[in-house]
């Protein structure tokens, strides 16, 4: 009954989500300049290409992409990471978590799981229902 009647997170369940937020942010912006650096150097044969950092992040399949594979993934990779900073905004601000078609709390389940979210389940299909996103 508690969760229906709260109206924002408290300052404590704000804290652990910025904790989650964080460290996937950590790890989204070093995949995102993994990627960058591919784009930038792949397919060219210059000394960085030697390089012993370098060769382990192609050793890891990075050199298997295109550079224009690689470069959507670094787009897409972008607009994630600006994503979870604006979750972190919205941490500052407390409005965290509050779905911005309802107004009602997103379960804690889906913001562990999608933390920049900003619908519901329900409001998100509803939209999706109205052609809108």
């Amino acid at each position: 009954m508690e969760d229906q009647v709260k109206t924002r997170y408290s300052d404590e369940e704000l804290a652990e989500f910025k904790q989650i937020i964080e460290g996937m942010l950590d790890k989204a912006r070093a995949e995102y300049n993994t990627l960058r650096s591919v784009v930038m150097h792949g397919g060219n044969n210059d000394i960085e290409d030697t390089s012993p950092s370098f060769r382990t992040v192609e050793d890891d399949g990075a050199n298997q992409l295109t550079k224009e594979e690689a470069s959507q993934l670094a787009q897409r990779q972008y607009k994630f990471i600006k994503n979870l900073e604006a979750a972190l905004v919205r941490i500052e601000n407390k409005t965290y978590g509050i779905c911005r078609v309802t107004g009602k709390l997103i379960p804690k389940e889906r913001l562990r799981l999608v933390p920049h979210a900003t619908l519901t389940v329900e409001a998100k299909e509803m939209l999706a229902k109205q052609g809108k996103n």
